[in-house]
């Protein structure tokens, strides 16, 4: 306890666990680690894996090029263990394992290098390492040996008994003879490289220089619309934007603005643009102009008014409809509307698009939780439950048993009897949840013993998120 390590140590320092932090930061890293080979990925929870084929030459050999390594890291005040070998695994094993700074060539033998490694160095499981060790496996070589086939006669025996032990294992890391494959390169291992996200940047190359106001304005106009088109296909809006200007001369001049929200509105870009291009000296001319947002964040679409922009374009939002509807047909255009009545089934309708919605025809089931998707019916199921009247524990539906790991309700709906005859059963509505982390939607018709009809009967009506 965090109590009891005060206690022994008054001046230890402790800090929040940020694990999304940690992996952000690791990401990070493993892009910067491309300056020494084309691409890099991650290998949780701290280490980076970097491809240097065809590379190492550029620093003046391998051991060069670890050193360089050794520096980078040293001067950011972060200690680091690295190694150099043929295959992903074996330099994982010689990383952690291994010597620092350890190199193993293409041509030399890998098994001859890591054989005094223990076993922990091929990445496997606490498990399969305890069954290791009580079987006497404590070092690569006597795998190796036994998978391999480099033993005599009178060993034979140990080496099907681990092949049958494990044979059915197919995780890498719960297979030892994976694991040594891999290592040893005859078995290939895809690893998942880190693809680096670019800012969302666009620019103009102008054919001739500018050196007025106005028309700097008309290029950042024409920019801002194409950072919106960019932000809109990532999903996402600018919070940090920078605007570079490239002048004849040389000489860059650069504008940066931060905002409160993300956005990607153009008018609102230009506008706050306008007094940050106050000063701006255009020299003997603006050949390029670039605008970059270095700081973007998810930004989800929304819904803007459609007649308020059918006004500005002059298109109608009934014209769109009556062509809609001269070429699908009349009941091919409906919209959904909400109506008050707690029956599922009940509780919309479909109308044509543009007629009135009923006045408050929606609050009586506004506040009602409701799965994402309904059945057209609900179906039938067969469930196990503890009591005639207590909550089901295993049902079976389209011929798949599930058993129940969570229960919420139950909702009662009670028969609509304005509408429906008296002999009609209420319904008990259940929120459950399988071992496979599905919900449904489910619900008991009627109860045993209400006089209306014999033992109640179990349906799904839908799929809860």
């Amino acid at each position: 306890m965090l109590a009891d390590a005060r206690t022994l140590c008054p001046a230890i320092q402790i800090a929040p666990a940020d694990p999304a932090g940690d992996l952000a930061s690791l990401r990070k890293l493993a892009l910067w680690s491309q300056r020494w080979g084309p691409w890099s990925a991650l290998d949780e929870p701290d280490g980076v894996l970097v491809d240097i084929t065809a590379a190492a030459h550029l620093f003046g050999g391998e051991k060069r090029l670890l050193a360089d390594v050794a520096a980078a890291f040293a001067q950011r005040k972060l200690m680091t263990r690295a190694a150099i070998a043929p295959t992903a695994g074996a330099a994982w094993a010689l990383a952690h394992y291994g010597p620092q700074s350890s190199i193993v060539g293409e041509g030399e033998c890998i098994m001859r290098a890591l054989a005094d490694l223990p076993v922990a160095a091929l990445r496997l499981n606490e498990d399969v390492l305890t069954i290791l060790g009580r079987l006497g496996l404590k070092r690569i070589e006597n795998i190796g040996n036994i998978a391999t086939g480099t033993i005599d006669r009178s060993e034979a025996d140990a080496r099907d008994s681990l092949h049958r032990r494990f044979r059915n294992r197919k995780s890498p890391s719960a297979n030892p003879l994976i694991r040594l494959d891999q290592l040893l390169g005859r078995l290939p291992e895809p690893l998942l490289p880190v693809v680096p996200n670019n800012a969302p940047m666009v620019q103009r190359r102008l054919a001739e220089p500018i050196r007025h106001r106005s028309l700097l304005d008309k290029v950042l106009e024409d920019l801002a619309e194409d950072m919106q088109r960019e932000l809109e296909a990532r999903g996402e809006g600018a919070r940090r934007l920078e605007v570079g200007l490239w002048r004849v001369d040389g000489e860059v001049i650069v504008r940066a603005l931060e905002l409160a929200a993300a956005t990607r509105a153009p008018d609102h870009i230009i506008r706050l643009f306008a007094n940050k291009l106050e000063d701006i000296d255009a020299g003997f001319g603006i050949e390029t102009v670039r605008l970059r947002a270095s700081w973007a964040e998810p930004l989800a679409l929304s819904q803007s008014d459609v007649e308020a922009a059918a006004e500005r374009h002059g298109i109608s939002l009934s014209a769109c409809i009556d062509r809609l509807t001269v070429r699908l047909g009349a009941q091919a255009v409906r919209r959904p509307v909400a109506r008050a009545s707690h029956l599922p089934e009940r509780a919309q309708y479909w109308q044509a698009p543009l007629d009135p919605v009923p006045p408050g025809a929606a609050d009586a089931v506004k506040n009602r939780q409701r799965p994402l998707k309904m059945l057209d019916r609900p179906e039938q199921i067969a469930v196990l439950y503890a009591s005639p009247d207590g909550y089901p524990q295993r049902f079976r539906w389209r011929g798949d048993v599930r058993d129940v790991v969570r229960v919420e309700g139950p909702e009662r709906i009670a028969p609509e009897w304005w509408r429906e005859k008296s002999t009609t059963r209420l319904r008990d509505y259940y929120r459950i949840e399988d071992t496979k982390g599905q919900r449904y939607w489910i619900y008991r018709h009627g109860l045993l013993g209400d006089g209306r009809g014999g033992v109640p009967m179990w349906y799904l009506h839908g799929l809860a998120a």
